[in-house]
């Protein structure tokens, strides 16, 4: 096979607008591929030139030119997918993939993972990296590089008009409502501290996702967002926070964000609703305990002294809503590494629960179906060993001819059902405003459809 680290580079000027290029190429492509964003870039991988796939028993490599390897799970397969990729792949570079929240069930040994692909990363075999005045292309030779600097050169996408499909907020509402009470009896109980419990919202009408994608990432400054293709799966997705961020040198970053309230654009209702969420004793509380799980987790795997709080209940903005949000960090220890960070910090407590174990079981009897990839990750691996995995939070899902969209609410001791019910609501708004239909009516000039395209000159 040809491997990524013998693919050449060619840089170009780029000055077009990354987000809405990168959705084009989406659009025009049926090859499975994955737009990755954070911090102002965007990274848009196509094609797969290895596979990694995990279920509950096994972890199995396959590919073109590839001699198949399967190997047992065990209790550690996010392990055994980074010693595939650095031992079977030789170093080949950057890769991506996904992880569904049922994976935790396999971390955590409670045996209820299920059927199915837990797990899937792949090696790419094309991708660019764009930033407002730049291009990285990287390909298999100076044909493919061609290629690529063409599709490039002739992107282009169209603005989302105005129509939006429709969805019913209120879907599963009397259902959310007992599960919510069913879960604060447990806790009450003494069986855990918190659970985050979802609900799901039915899209009925065909979508298209990547005009979906962008008519979203306008209205958002999200942690990272993505909009991905492969496995099965088709997401579009403005992820308010990471699971976990691993740096080349060892440096571990968790942002968990939790206590929530809506965000209108009222400058002075979102202020007071802002200082209502450091003043809501269920909410600090919440937030509390998720950080003190969050260290303690970091400290499994980092250097103790090295693990600090930097930030503590700042509040940051996410689409339609506002949380509560703290940053910690650390560096792994000797013996450690990315993977083993990213399996100590998953699923993130701000999409599960403390303790874990039992505030999986008590999603499991609480929710109607398994989440799949919702609450799970969407994960980039630079060449360098960063790994960057978004928590896949406030997105649009497809999968076997379904879409829906879903969202949850931490649920404590000092849970009023009625509240969560209404987080979900403020939560859901921040993708359900933005759902494009696949085949709008022809727009008029005055409705702001303006041709993007991806300007691009020789470096």
């Amino acid at each position: 096979m040809t491997h990524r680290d013998s693919f050449p580079e060619r840089k170009l000027t780029f000055t077009g607008d990354p987000v809405a290029v990168a959705a084009a190429l989406s659009a025009g492509t049926d090859a499975p591929h994955l737009l990755y964003e954070q911090g102002g870039s965007v990274t848009w991988s196509e094609g797969e030139s290895v596979v990694i796939e995990v279920d509950a028993a096994s972890v199995r490599l396959h590919g073109p030119d590839i001699e198949p390897v399967e190997l047992p799970a065990g209790a550690h397969p996010l392990a055994t997918v980074g010693e595939l990729l650095r031992t079977r792949t030789e170093g080949v570079g950057s890769a991506h993939g996904w992880i569904s929240f049922e994976l935790a069930h396999v971390l955590h040994g409670d045996g209820a993972a299920g059927d199915g692909i837990l797990a899937r990363f792949v090696v790419p075999e094309r991708e660019m990296e764009l930033t407002p005045s730049a291009a990285v292309l990287r390909a298999g030779g100076p044909d493919a590089l061609d290629e690529l600097e063409r599709r490039l050169r002739t992107a282009s996408a169209t603005e989302p008009a105005g129509r939006r499909i429709a969805v019913d907020l209120e879907e599963h509402a009397d259902r959310y409502r007992t599960a919510v009470a069913d879960v604060v009896r447990a806790i009450r109980a003494g069986e855990l501290d918190k659970a985050i419990v979802s609900r799901t919202v039915s899209v009925r009408a065909e979508l298209d996702l990547p005009a979906t994608y962008v008519a979203g990432r306008r209205s958002h400054l999200p942690a990272r967002s993505f909009l991905l293709r492969h496995g099965g799966w088709e997401a579009a997705g403005f992820s308010p926070e990471i699971v976990a961020r691993v740096d080349a040198d060892g440096l571990v970053t968790a942002q968990p964000l939790a206590g929530t309230r809506a965000l209108t654009g009222d400058a002075d209702a979102d202020a007071a609703r802002r200082a209502d969420l450091h003043r809501d004793a269920k909410e600090v509380y919440e937030h509390a305990v998720s950080v003190r799980l969050v260290q303690e987790e970091l400290n499994t795997v980092c250097l103790p002294e090295s693990v600090r709080t930097e930030e503590f209940m700042a509040v940051e903005e996410r689409g339609s809503v506002q949380h509560l949000a703290s940053r910690l960090r650390g560096r792994l220890a000797p013996g450690h590494d990315r993977w083993g960070a990213l399996a100590a910090l998953f699923p993130a407590v701000t999409a599960s629960g403390i303790p874990k174990k039992p505030a999986l079981a008590a999603i499991r009897r609480a929710e109607e179906r398994e989440r799949g990839l919702y609450s799970g990750a969407v994960v980039r691996l630079e060449a360098d060993g960063t790994l960057d995995a978004a928590l896949v939070l406030r997105t649009v899902l497809r999968r076997d001819g379904r879409t829906w969209l879903r969202a949850g609410a931490g649920i404590v001791a000092g849970s009023d059902p009625e509240r969560e019910l209404e987080e979900t609501r403020e939560k859901l708004r921040a993708v359900s405003g933005h759902l494009v239909p696949a085949s709008p009516a022809p727009a008029s000039d005055d409705e702001g459809r303006e041709p993007v395209a991806g300007a691009v000159t020789a470096p």
